[in-house]
């Protein structure tokens, strides 16, 4: 077991490291895609603006109403194809950020099985006859401690997922609302 109390308390302190850098990990690279997303559509819509004042000025330059209607109709193109420029740029994004999130997710986690493992090491190396209840019980609580952290960044996983799949559907939406037009 622990030779001494400070041993327990340091073991303990790493392993609550360990769950604030990766916390602060993936908080990072959720923010970091947040912006990525902001800084897309507002170029997109800045870009889609534009697009529109430039195609209402030249409609308000028509001749008459058969000409409007093919500067308007002429004028849907682009706009489908900007359409679909968003969809994959939004798409890259998603992606780095799952990969980008996934790595450090699976970085953390083999740094804390480390971690764990060095723990237990200390904890069995140590064991004084009659004490290895206390051992086992010691080694359940680290375990189940290591199957939570698990299991929540499972959970966070599945949450990407789950939002790259609700920006895809609505993308794809998007384009096919374009496309009815």
């Amino acid at each position: 077991m622990f030779t001494n109390p400070e041993q327990f308390a340091s073991a303990t302190k790493t392993l609550f490291e360990l769950q604030m850098m990766t916390f602060s990990a993936l908080t990072s690279k959720a923010v970091d895609g947040v912006e990525q997303v902001v800084a897309l559509n507002m170029a997109t819509a800045k870009n889609s603006v534009e697009g529109s004042m430039a195609a209402g000025k030249e409609i308000s330059k028509a001749k008459d109403p058969k000409a409007a209607m093919a500067i308007a109709a002429a004028q849907a193109q682009p706009g489908m194809a900007a359409t679909v420029e968003y969809g994959e740029q939004l798409k890259v994004i998603i992606d780095d950020i799952h990969t980008e999130f996934t790595n450090a997710a699976d970085a953390h986690i083999a740094e804390a099985k480390s971690t764990l493992s060095a723990l237990i090491y200390d904890v069995t190396k140590n064991v004084k006859p009659g004490s290895e209840n206390a051992v086992e019980i010691i080694k359940t609580a680290i375990d189940n401690a290591f199957q939570g952290y698990e299991q929540v960044t499972q959970a966070t996983r599945q949450a990407v997922q789950v939002v790259e799949a609700q920006i895809a559907k609505a993308t794809e939406q998007v384009v096919a609302s374009k496309k009815a037009r």
